[in-house]
């Protein structure tokens, strides 16, 4: 593409396709303002429904770029954000000038301003400053808009809030596909020391025998300490051990699914997963593959994978260490031929095959696990069966969408037999839904039955005994009580500079 060009001629596209994309990134935010500023004003009684106006524009957002729930919503409030109270700096947006990051830095810092004077002062002091910006830190251009949000309205900055408050634990999931998943967070202090002290003792518990480093040792105590546990099952193949245990606390604490093909099942634990990783000398002969991975690969590594019903992969020989130490081996029926069931609530053996097939909730976008949704009949029972044809997973925030934003001008959907879902938004647009294991384990998406396509549009709803659960106050009330609270926060320091000055 750029063969036989000018680094000059290579930096200048690179300089002009990122304005390209910021004028393409404001493009997408006006549209989705506009699809919010058609339809913000839903009915009254709507407002406070759990899933209401508000979370019906931001499926149809969250479909047509095929991102989640929430971050469909976040760019809503960016959209309107930029429309309605940054005009000038949307302006900047629109011709290229200003990055995707830098508008959405200024709508945050700027979003406790609620005087309308105060809040047009600040929206063209940023836009005039705001080419300047582009070559700062993001912690430096923080600085420089909370200076200028300061100056006009001192109530309205973004203050940080206390340590204490902002304590979480984060885990992560498995990304890199390694089997491992990320945690990382901010703790009481109290609290950290004491986990840091157990850990330390837990890993000290197993006998000297046990392969794992002490770092392997503290991440496997925390494991068990999720499932339990007090003490850490040593890891050593030594008859008599006095830290050994008759099970891992892991293996049936906490229910997970995974899903697997059978010729998992007799896998190997790894024996290169705990210690320190093995030198290799490096010789005329060696590879670049065996030096940076010195692991010889066995037929048991090369074994398909398994997978959480969350989506991440866990290896092989993992499984064999769950099913070593205790966990439950349970064969998911593929319903090939099954007919339906009777009743409403699918069946446990039932219910666990729509999870493994599905794996995540089946709307446009949503990786929602499997194991956290509901089981929902496209068509509405008793009009439809409780059949796999017919039964999918929905979170519960696309269930209620599906149940009570639907019918004309809402959502419909059609299940195939293969497990595929076809959704029609409000706007007539389609979307394809497959079943997440559909590439992973295909046998689980094979046709179990050949049922009458009507969409869920076609069918009278009945009375299901269900009402969509309400909130105590609207979002918008809400959203104006968070703001009051943060502004709040800055009630003192506002006080202070309003003194009069000191004789």
């Amino acid at each position: 593409m750029f063969d036989r060009v000018a680094d000059r001629v290579v930096v200048s596209e690179m300089a002009d396709s990122a304005r390209a994309e910021a004028a393409a990134a404001a493009r997408r935010l006006a549209a989705i303002a506009e699809l919010v500023t058609r339809h913000a004003d839903g009915p009254a009684d709507r407002a406070y429904w759990s899933c209401d106006n508000w979370d019906a524009i931001a499926a149809q957002v969250a479909a047509a770029l095929n991102v989640s729930h929430g971050l469909a919503s976040s760019q809503m409030y960016l959209a309107m954000a930029l429309r309605d109270r940054l005009p000038a700096v949307a302006a900047l947006f629109a011709e290229g000038t200003l990055s995707l990051r830098l508008v959405s830095a200024i709508a945050w810092h700027t979003a406790l301003i609620k005087d309308p004077g105060a809040l047009r002062e600040v929206d063209a002091v940023l836009a005039s400053a705001a080419r300047q910006f582009g070559p700062l830190s993001q912690a430096k251009t923080a600085q420089a808009i909370d200076a200028i949000v300061d100056r006009y309205d001192p109530a309205a900055l973004r203050r940080t809030r206390a340590g204490a408050r902002g304590r979480e634990v984060v885990i992560a999931p498995d990304d890199n596909n390694d089997g491992t998943a990320t945690l990382w967070g901010s703790l009481l202090a109290t609290d950290g020391a004491v986990l840091d002290r157990r850990l330390a003792e837990m890993a000290h518990h197993v006998c000297d025998a046990d392969p794992r480093t002490i770092a392997q040792r503290r991440a496997d105590a925390l494991g068990t300490l999720a499932a339990g546990g007090v003490r850490l099952t040593c890891a050593c193949s030594t008859t008599g051990c006095p830290a050994a245990a008759d099970a891992d606390p892991r293996a049936a604490a906490v229910m997970i699914h995974v899903i697997t093909d059978a010729a998992t099942l007799t896998a190997q634990p790894d024996p290169h997963t705990s210690g320190e990783e093995p030198a290799r000398p490096i010789t005329p002969g060696t590879s670049v593959r065996e030096a940076l991975d010195p692991d010889p690969e066995t037929p048991e590594t090369r074994l398909p994978a398994a997978f959480l019903t969350s989506g991440a992969m866990v290896p092989a020989s993992r499984v064999a260490e769950l099913i070593a130490g205790g966990a439950t081996i349970r064969r998911v029926n593929a319903f090939a031929d099954a007919g339906p069931e009777p009743g409403y609530r699918p069946s446990a053996s039932l219910q666990r095959f729509i999870r493994c097939r599905d794996m995540t909730c089946r709307f446009p976008g949503c990786d929602r696990p499997a194991e956290s949704t509901d089981i929902d009949h496209t068509i509405p029972y008793p009009y439809g069966p409780t059949h796999p044809s017919n039964l999918k997973c929905l979170c519960r925030k696309h269930h209620l969408l599906k149940t009570f934003w639907t019918g004309p001008g809402g959502w419909r959907d059609r299940q195939h037999p293969d497990g595929t879902i076809t959704w029609t938004s409000p706007s007539g647009h389609t979307y394809t839904t497959r079943p997440g294991s559909r590439l992973l384990f295909p046998s689980l998406c094979l046709p179990t039955a050949q049922l009458p396509l009507a969409a869920t549009a076609d069918r009278p709803l009945g009375h299901r005994g269900a009402t969509m659960p309400t909130r105590s106050r609207t979002r918008q009330q809400d959203r104006a009580h968070r703001i009051n609270a943060e502004r709040a926060l800055n009630a003192g320091r506002v006080a202070e500079r309003n003194q009069p000055p000191p004789f």
